[in-house]
């Protein structure tokens, strides 16, 4: 549903904005709903019992868990057999890179546009089924994964591709259903990496055609949990992991290790109540926001920003890196730091084969600014205006 986004009233949900400081660090970690908060506090302080038992508080958390569950489910629209929730998106693939069967022989296509979290556990995985890796990357200006850019690296042998949604350095949003169409074409296996997504649109894995898709709930205004799917399909080639004694019907059997916390599990459906009918809306707003801070940065013609400079929200999202020319990126944001109450940082962000291989950039790698739809678009002008001073 479109229409205005009231930011006044999204502030209102997130008490770590009451503070003086101004949060432009959220591709890293956003800020946690009131409601989630206040959930975990009441499922710890009322309800927190191990699962399963049929006592009446047991009966009351194995309920707050399940819903958990199906709110989880329902946000990505996959079935509630297709997730397991777990520490993080980093841990869930390499979960999955362990449960994984793949040919021996096999090659496997991974990009160098990544965050590490989605090349190191195919690495682990093509070491352990002696597979074959093949890089896949666009150069710049591009700075583009598309099917036209990965077509040359498929075949016959391909048994897997794994790619980012959204670059968490250059903020572009990739065509991840094209991408799939072609990746399925040549019979294999697609897994997306969605942190740097889901933030800021609605995920439909269904729609994405995807066969695996992960991102982390604690840059999704809540707590450290993230999600991965695995559609049905897919799961023939998962082999499950647990105790030899517990069921292995479900992705969360297979894969889930009991390490989905419960109070962070519980308090989903507050998160998903919120983000209901809002991705819209949001994503005018942000809009926006980029465009402030992407028509300055534009404008000078000692900043270089990385991936696109369109503040289309149907291209990018609003996390926006950049290098000053003579400038240590470092030393950009620690002057901020000093004149400002803006929160931004510096370095490779975990994306260091992009920053290094790709971008050719040095060891302090490229400031980020990373907003949310609970940033406002006085605070970007006033960034902007401490931008001025620090850089003049």
């Amino acid at each position: 549903m479109s229409g205005t986004f009231d930011v006044a009233a999204a502030r209102e949900r997130f008490p770590a904005l009451k503070q003086d400081q101004v949060f432009l660090d959220n591709a890293g970690g956003s800020q946690a709903l009131g409601d989630v908060i206040d959930s975990i506090t009441q499922y710890l302080s009322k309800t927190n019992v191990q699962l399963g038992a049929s006592y009446h508080t047991g009966t009351i958390s194995n309920t707050k868990y399940e819903q958990g569950y199906q709110a989880a489910a329902k946000y990505m629209n996959a079935s509630r057999s297709e997730i397991v929730l777990g520490a993080s998106t980093t841990q869930l693939f390499m979960n999955l890179s362990s449960a994984l069967q793949i040919p021996e022989g096999s090659e496997i296509i991974l990009s160098k546009m990544e965050h590490e979290t989605n090349v190191k556990p195919w690495l682990v995985l093509a070491d352990r089924l002696k597979l074959h890796v093949k890089w896949w990357e666009s150069p710049k200006p591009e700075l583009k994964l598309t099917p036209e850019n990965l077509k040359p690296l498929l075949g016959p042998k391909v048994k897997f591709v794994a790619c980012t949604h959204v670059s968490n350095i250059l903020g572009g949003i990739h065509d991840v259903s094209a991408i799939a169409e072609v990746v399925h074409e040549a019979g294999a296996l697609f897994c997306v990496d969605g942190v740097s997504f889901a933030p800021h649109r609605r995920v439909d894995v269904k729609a994405l055609g995807v066969d695996f898709y992960a991102f982390s709930w604690y840059k999704v205004y809540g707590p450290h949990i993230a999600v991965l799917y695995a559609s049905t399909a897919a799961q023939d080639h998962v082999k499950p992991l647990p105790h030899y004694f517990n069921p292995t019907k479900t992705l969360e059997d297979k894969l889930g290790f009991a390490a989905s916390s419960y109070e962070a599990v519980q308090s989903i459906p507050h998160i998903v109540d919120y983000l209901a009918d809002k991705s819209d809306a949001i994503a005018a707003h942000e809009g926006k926001l980029q465009a402030i801070l992407l028509d300055f940065l534009s404008a000078r013609e000692d900043v270089t920003v990385m991936g696109s400079t369109s503040a289309d929200s149907a291209v990018r999202v609003p996390t926006i890196s950049f290098v000053v020319e003579g400038r240590n990126s470092r030393a950009v944001v620690e002057q901020a730091d000093k004149v400002s109450r803006f929160g931004f940082r510096w370095g490779h962000f975990y994306s260091k084969r992009l920053c290094d291989e790709v971008l050719g950039l040095g060891p302090e790698g490229v400031v980020r600014v990373s907003m949310v739809h609970y940033n406002t678009e006085d605070e970007i002008r006033e960034l902007v205006e401490v931008l001025k001073k620090i850089l003049s």
